[in-house]
């Protein structure tokens, strides 16, 4: 009786008979196939690069600021606690005194305070360090800059 045997595939090349038992011929291989130790770290670091969380700045701490808009200058202070994405806090300088609050977003930041029914809102980057920071500011619509801040 003879045993129906499937034709191969393109890539899977051609059986042939040894002494010591069947062995395939021209079989075409995914390139991995050859450089198993090497592709395996590759895909490996890929993997773990891809799973971590994307960078998260931590704005907790005191933060002087350099402040330069169309209507002057100032140095204001910030102390901001950080709670997950959220930000609170206070703001003293020029202006006075206010409580802070905020967003963080990966490297991005948002914060701001009320002053007299005037909205002061901070939009700015933190350095991968963590300790600099650097945006727009807007005064309520009555001037706006840019800020510079250091984590002291």
């Amino acid at each position: 009786m003879k045993l129906f045997r499937r034709q191969p595939l393109p890539n899977q090349g051609v059986w042939h008979r040894s002494e010591r038992g069947h062995y395939r011929t021209g079989a075409v291989l995914p390139s991995f196939y050859f450089c198993y130790p090497a592709c395996m770290i590759r895909r490996l670091l890929l993997f773990v690069v891809l799973s971590i969380p994307m960078f998260a700045a931590d704005v907790t701490g005191t933060w002087h600021v350099e402040v330069k808009t169309d209507a002057g200058s100032g140095s204001p202070t910030f102390v901001l606690k950080q709670d997950g994405d959220k930000i609170t806090g206070s703001y003293s300088g020029q202006l006075g005194e206010a409580k802070v609050t905020g967003t963080v977003k990966g490297d991005e930041v948002t914060f701001g305070f009320d002053m007299g029914g005037a909205a002061v809102v901070y939009v700015g980057k933190v350095d991968a360090a963590g300790k600099k920071m650097t945006g727009e500011v807007d005064l309520a619509g009555q001037a706006s800059g840019t800020f510079t801040g250091e984590k002291k």
